[in-house]
């Protein structure tokens, strides 16, 4: 019987990428010098899982590249071999080198042999020592059918082989006995040069599956001067547990034959030294052209749900089911005297509904762990880049948020920890003169506050210099003078398209670009962005995030005859006023004095042409204080309607992107009411 296996694809390279994730996060977390078994024994697991399922599914490259890399860690686990940042730093490059295949893989291109040679050339030379004592070669095997046209020209000559074919066939029970096939090809590879050839037997349906039964057998072949006595001891432990079969390789005489010119990476076999793995580079990109935009995964349109999620909502639709019916009931016979039942029976129908709502939008909630866990090795790689000594702490990872939050933040995340890392950070020698320890520390956290998430990026370093930062605006023209800056705005500068106090350039950040687009990013997620920093403490950026980008709270406002929604986040308060209320300022609007602070007002019906409402006085409205681009702005409409949750539909899809509009959505009575951009309002006000 033979079955469909592409059909479990998508869930063999989700675990994988699982798995990878789970292994760079145990090899960042050992201590060099310290051989911490549980931590290398998560590891090994993920790279066994690995290696099994890329054996299973035929891709054979990842499955023979990830057995080096298990051999390594097993005599890590086992104390035969100490954790040493070289092997730690190597182990680290080849997790990269999986996901890059795996991806390749997955998007169903060639895999780039340039970075398999190297990364397998640097991991041989880990597990066999230095290059004086590495073995004679390194086997870098293919991993894309090969499909070249012959060139009877070109010829070549082959040289005689002794050695052994060997066809190994286990038994279903081999496992069970407690046998291992890795701990047999391992003996094996001591005796000489040896490769393998994996073939998948008949198995049952997927939900028949037992993980305890081998369901593969290799084909085996091993170059060596060794006695076939030596190699039968060798599988003497399994002799009752599986089919065994060993003949001599053949010894032709040299022939010619067709070579074949590839036109896909094909088996290189290099000398394991570090000089050579450069060369194995060059020859590879000799058939190999590696474009960096095919390394992006596909994204993954499916999501893992807690059972109890699952529990939770088929309960929801039940009761939605029951009320129902209940009200089909009433329907079907309906008198007067029923008003009282229908009513309670529609109540109860919109508090399940309400609920209903609630279990569907927890199903899309991910922890924000899905994204935080791509830092520690970020942290990693460029400390060690700058040569700073810097720990990341991690707070709140099972905060959830919505799916396709988690799926856009993970950018601006990026660029503000690199800033952090860069310019927040100093170096271990300015620290120690400054009085802090050698060690600086980011923290990236995650919080609940209301209906929305708080992500904190704070780092102890030298902070922000205000001074410097107004210097560089009024060098640039950006500010005037004499213009007088609260601190809080001073510190928004930083947010202005170009403005950098970079002193020089770097590959990591620095040029003059950046901070305006991760502020344009979180706002077209709804969400907004502080600073705030003292000299030669820290930072702490705090980024606002609504919890979904489906459902917004949001408050209905009436301008003239339409209806509009201000997003609540945004809201501080609401101000009834006349219109002797407002300030005129020649050239530059009107303003209204809140406290002691003046607001610029922005009139909704001037902004979206709309004419007044029969019903609404000229003379009076209402202010609405909103926060943007971090300064006040007041809203002038003509009445508050009430506050509500309500769904998000995108008007760029569904028609064209207007500027001060982030959306619509679908009133109770049928209507299409505009949601506001805010920010993209107060920029308005500003111009």
């Amino acid at each position: 019987m033979s079955i469909d296996m592409s059909q479990f694809h998508q869930v063999f390279f989700e675990e994988c990428f699982e798995g990878l994730e789970a292994m760079e996060s145990g090899l960042l977390s050992l201590d060099i010098g310290d051989i911490d078994s549980e931590v290398i024994n998560t590891i090994f697991r993920a790279a066994h899982s690995i290696k099994g399922g890329s054996g299973t599914f035929g891709f054979t490259v990842v499955a023979e590249y990830t057995h080096i890399m298990e051999t390594l860690l097993d005599e890590m686990r086992d104390g035969r071999r100490p954790v040493t940042k070289q092997a730690v730093d190597v182990l680290l490059g080849s997790v990269d080198c999986l996901r890059e295949m795996l991806t390749s893989i997955q998007n169903e291109e060639d895999v780039n042999m340039v970075s398999a040679a190297k990364h397998q050339a640097a991991l041989e030379i880990e597990l066999n020592g230095s290059a004086g004592n590495a073995p004679e070669a390194v086997k870098i095997d293919k991993v894309a059918p090969i499909a070249a046209p012959l060139k009877p020209e070109e010829i070549t000559e082959i040289d005689e082989e002794q050695g052994w074919k060997i066809a190994f066939c286990p038994y279903l029970n081999l496992l069970k006995t407690g046998n291992d096939p890795v701990r047999l090809f391992r003996e094996l590879n001591g005796l000489g040069e040896f490769t393998s050839n994996v073939n998948i037997q008949d198995i049952p349906p997927f939900d028949e599956l037992d993980p305890e039964e081998c369901n593969i057998s290799w084909e085996l072949k091993l170059v060596t001067e060794a006695k076939e006595a030596a190699i039968r001891e060798i599988f003497s432990w399994v002799e009752d547990d599986c089919a065994l079969e060993i003949t001599p390789l053949s010894k032709p005489k040299k022939v010619k034959k067709p070579k074949i010119t590839p036109t896909a990476p094909v088996v290189e076999v290099v000398t394991a030294t570090p000089d050579v793995v450069e060369s194995v580079a060059k020859k590879a990109a000799v058939v190999v052209e590696s474009d960096p935009s095919k390394n992006t995964p596909k994204a993954s349109s499916s999501i893992r749900v807690d059972t109890d999620k699952i529990d939770t909502l088929i309960n929801m639709v039940g009761e939605v089911v029951i009320t129902q019916s209940m009200l089909g009931l009433i329907g079907e016979n309906f008198t007067m005297d029923k008003v009282g039942q229908l009513k309670r029976g529609l109540a109860q129908l919109e508090r399940h509904t309400r609920d209903l709502q609630q279990s569907v939008m927890n199903i899309r909630m991910l922890p924000i762990s899905f994204v935080f866990s791509r830092f520690p090795r970020l942290v990693h790689d460029i400390s060690t880049q700058l040569h700073k000594k810097i720990t990341l702490k991690l707070v709140g990872e099972n905060t959830e948020v919505d799916k396709a939050v988690v799926e856009l933040i993970n950018d601006p995340l990026v660029h503000l920890i690199r800033n952090s890392l860069d310019h927040g950070i100093e170096m271990p020698a300015e620290r120690i003169a400054a009085g802090k320890p050698e060690m600086g520390t980011i923290e990236l956290k995650a919080y609940h506050r209301g209906g929305h998430i708080v992500i904190e990026i704070v780092d102890d370093g030298r902070g922000m210099d205000k001074a410097k930062l107004l210097a560089k605006a009024i060098e640039k023209g950006l500010v005037d003078e004499a213009t007088i800056m609260s601190d809080k705005q001073i510190l928004e500068l930083i947010f202005m398209p170009g403005f950098s106090t970079a002193e020089k350039l770097t590959d990591i950040s620095g040029r003059g670009v950046g901070m305006d687009v991760v502020r344009r990013n979180i706002q077209s997620l709804g969400g907004n962005i502080d600073i705030i920093s003292e000299l030669g403490k820290g930072s702490t950026i705090a980024i606002h995030l609504p919890l979904t980008l489906a459902i917004l709270d949001g408050q209905s406002v009436a301008v003239g005859d339409e209806t509009y929604i201000v997003p609540l986040v945004s809201i501080i308060e609401s101000i009834n006023i006349t219109e002797k209320m407002l300030n005129k300022v020649a050239g530059k609007g009107e303003t209204f004095k809140l406290r002691s602070e003046y607001l610029p007002i922005i009139r909704m019906r001037e902004i979206f042409n709309v004419k007044s409402g029969a019903a609404t006085k000229s003379n009076e409205g209402v202010i609405v204080v909103v926060e943007g681009q971090g300064a006040l702005c007041g809203f002038l409409v003509d009445e508050l309607l009430g506050q509500q949750q309500v769904v998000i539909k995108s008007l760029e899809a569904n028609y064209r992107r207007v500027e001060g509009v982030s959306g619509a959505t679908i009133l109770g009575d049928g209507s299409v009411a505009l949601i506001l951009d805010v920010p993209g309002l107060v920029r308005l006000s500003v111009r």
